[in-house]
């Protein structure tokens, strides 16, 4: 994200290598350590990225069934890249429903990535502006997810370390969604109108976040949340799901304190 020679000094408080080093073998090291932690992020991405195609795979031929051409659904897969956000409007896009109606269901849905922004800005807070751009375009919920439990209790933030696991976590995803979505848009007209695609982003989804009920807070974050989205399901604008992210994160938060306050 930044040339080798500017890293030491735009990369935060994880670029302070010691002096002694020569210039070589100080580069080197800090090639290495963008390597591992690149790596980490990756080996830690692998699991979901099945369930990750899965999704992909759907969301595209869901494109194509609900009208747009395929230009226009290429068009909204790489610029917008948020499945949820997709699948909100693609509905009310074929019922002919007004454009802000439609962007305001797209932002409703993805309310959430406001408290994922509040939450890794620390980490990312000393990269300029059209990094932490580019970084917003490519967080994802799995991206955050493996993220925040590695470093959430980090002491020092903005590190080497944290910017390339984080990298390592959302740039496969970014390319198996892409991939995947874009061969259901070009395979969507040979999918039968009868086909019901919905389970099959259901299952998408659950293996995307039954791995992460590993603990005490992720269960109760995740019960509290489906509870609300469930019952949220009357709200106009998929308020519900806005509702269900902030129960979620709610409950999340205080069943760890609650948990690490017991003996």
């Amino acid at each position: 994200m930044s040339s080798e020679s500017a890293l030491p000094e735009s990369e935060g408080p994880g670029s302070n290598d010691p002096g002694s080093e020569d210039p070589g073998q100080r580069a080197g090291a800090i090639r290495q350590e963008r390597l591992n932690a690149f790596r980490a992020g990756v080996h830690a991405i692998v699991p979901a990225l099945i369930a990750t195609a899965t999704w992909g795979l759907v969301t595209g031929v869901a494109m194509v069934k609900s009208g747009l051409t395929e230009s226009m659904a290429l068009a909204m897969t790489l610029l917008l890249y948020a499945g949820s956000a997709q699948l909100t409007s693609l509905p009310l896009i074929a019922t002919g429903a007004p454009l802000w109606l439609i962007f305001a269901a797209g932002c409703v849905v993805n309310l959430r990535f406001i408290i994922f922004g509040a939450a890794l800005h620390p980490y990312f807070r000393h990269l300029s502006w059209p990094k932490r751009l580019g970084l917003g375009y490519f967080t994802t919920d799995m991206g955050f997810v493996l993220f925040m439990p590695r470093f959430g209790d980090s002491a020092e933030r903005g590190t080497r370390e944290q910017l390339w696991f984080f990298l390592g976590t959302i740039g496969p995803g970014w390319l198996v969604w892409q991939t995947s979505s874009i061969v259901g848009i070009y395979l969507g007209a040979m999918v039968p109108t009868n086909w019901s695609l919905d389970f099959a982003a259901v299952l998408a989804l659950l293996a995307i976040t039954v791995p992460l009920a590993s603990s005490k807070p992720m269960l109760v974050s995740m019960l509290a949340a489906g509870v609300v989205a469930w019952t949220g399901q009357v709200l106009p604008l998929r308020l519900g799901l806005a509702a269900a992210v902030i129960a979620g994160v709610v409950a999340g938060m205080w069943a760890e304190r609650f948990f690490k306050a017991r003996p």
